[in-house]
């Protein structure tokens, strides 16, 4: 894939962060937006923001979660726009808690939204990335789709499951000869709103780990996360990661094995506060 001109790319979780800086991106590279969050005023910044940049853009409210709903834009964008070239399924959401106190509900909903998400969106547009002749499909995991963290049992599995359901995904559509490329993108600490809009068992203060986060963790720009993404698309990769801290962590995890779980211990028990009992 030389480039994006000209190209139909849908974008979930658009409203901010790392879906908003990749409309953005694609829209500077003269692509086709179709861009869709549950945030419907953070959307409509974002499509102001495409639109000035002289992109072609559709803009709709999406719960990723909901599959039908999904279907139907599915279907609804490719009549708006004749074809659709890509998928970037990022839309997503955090929670903070151990597994014993964590609710069931607060574990499905991670599931549902990170996981969940991207499932109904590589189902709902792979028919036509297939027929488009020149498909794409990219999932963002995270760098938690690389190794676990205590206190965040939920998200690592949805994260996890996004990586082996993107890579089974891609060696299908090898074994099948179809015309579309598959990546799976691990961004490590980007500055989002991810871990501000982030829920937490009780006894965690959200607002609290949300500030530590953009403190300690948060060193990549969406912006910079964007254009990353994107070079990899370009080339077909399988994978990226995103940002210093994914590379480096991607090595440590890949030396030491299931050792990385006593190694990082201390060093998230800094960055994670126990619950307050």
């Amino acid at each position: 894939m030389d480039g994006f001109a000209g190209k139909v790319a849908v974008v979930t979780g658009a409203g901010s962060g790392i879906g908003r800086a990749l409309a953005v991106e694609l829209a500077r590279s003269a692509a086709k937006l179709a861009i869709s969050d549950v945030d419907t005023e953070g959307l409509a910044q974002t499509e102001k923001l495409v639109k000035a940049l002289g992109a072609e853009v559709r803009a709709d409210r999406l719960d990723v979660t909901e599959r039908e709903a999904f279907l139907v834009y599915a279907d609804a964008v490719n009549e708006h726009f004749g074809r659709v070239n890509q998928i970037y399924n990022n839309a997503g959401i955090g929670h903070t808690g151990d597994v014993e106190v964590c609710h069931f509900k607060d574990i499905d909903r991670v599931m549902d939204v990170d996981f969940g998400g991207v499932l109904n969106g590589t189902k709902a547009f792979l028919p036509y990335l297939i027929a488009s002749g020149d498909g794409h499909v990219i999932n963002i995991s995270s760098v938690f789709g690389l190794f676990a963290c205590s206190g965040q049992a939920a998200y690592n599995a949805a994260k996890f499951a996004v990586r082996g359901f993107t890579e089974a995904l891609r060696q299908e559509m090898l074994l099948a000869g179809h015309p579309v490329g598959v990546t799976t993108v691990h961004p490590g600490g980007i500055k989002t709103a991810i871990a501000r809009n982030a829920t937490a068992a009780e006894g965690l203060d959200a607002e609290e780990l949300a500030k530590m986060f953009d403190r300690r963790v948060a060193h990549t720009s969406p912006e910079r996360a964007a254009k990353i993404i994107l070079g990899a698309v370009r080339k077909n990769k399988a994978r990226v990661l995103v940002g210093p801290d994914a590379k480096v962590l991607d090595i440590v995890v890949r030396l030491t094995g299931s050792g990385y779980q006593r190694l990082f211990m201390p060093v998230l028990g800094r960055l994670i506060p126990a619950p307050h009992r």
